[in-house]
């Protein structure tokens, strides 16, 4: 149970102090390092502060320089709580979950793009620009030779 729990508190505040996943890293962009190890009921935080010292190769050697806060954490509580308490400590406020409005996403930039459904317009209907050329004669109107080219 002790090896559980610690485990468990390991994976909390890697999950708390973890940033944006990322498919690749940039060794220039890293600063620091927390680590984490969970050994013999006791959680060791250490955080680091990263060196990069020249190489003779493309990718610098990297060296940790031990640096802030070094905690040695021991589990003192290894039972939960009774069922009804861990049912309200969960239980989130109204006022907070927010809803969903339908047919609204948002690009990685945050602009909002909308999506509308109309009905299927009628073409033949559409107003155009009245032009001359454009309007249809009657049959009656046509000559001989309007026929022929038609």
């Amino acid at each position: 149970c002790v090896f559980f729990s610690c485990f468990f508190i390991s994976s909390l505040l890697s999950d708390f102090f973890r940033g944006p996943t990322v498919p690749t890293i940039r060794l220039a962009g890293l600063e620091y390092v927390l680590h984490f190890t969970a050994v013999d009921g006791k959680i060791y935080m250490r955080s680091y502060k990263v060196l990069l010292k020249k190489s003779g190769c493309k990718i610098p050697r990297i060296e940790l320089e031990e640096m802030g806060p070094s905690l040695d954490l021991v589990m003192r509580r290894t039972h939960l709580a009774s069922e009804d308490l861990y049912k309200l400590s969960l239980k989130q406020p109204k006022a907070l979950k927010t809803k969903k409005k339908k047919n609204i996403s948002h690009d990685i930039f945050g602009t909002s793009y909308g999506r509308i459904h109309m009905q299927k317009q009628d073409l033949s209907k559409l107003q155009t620009r009245k032009m001359k050329g454009l309007k249809k004669r009657p049959a009656e109107n046509m000559t001989k030779e309007d026929k022929g080219r038609n």
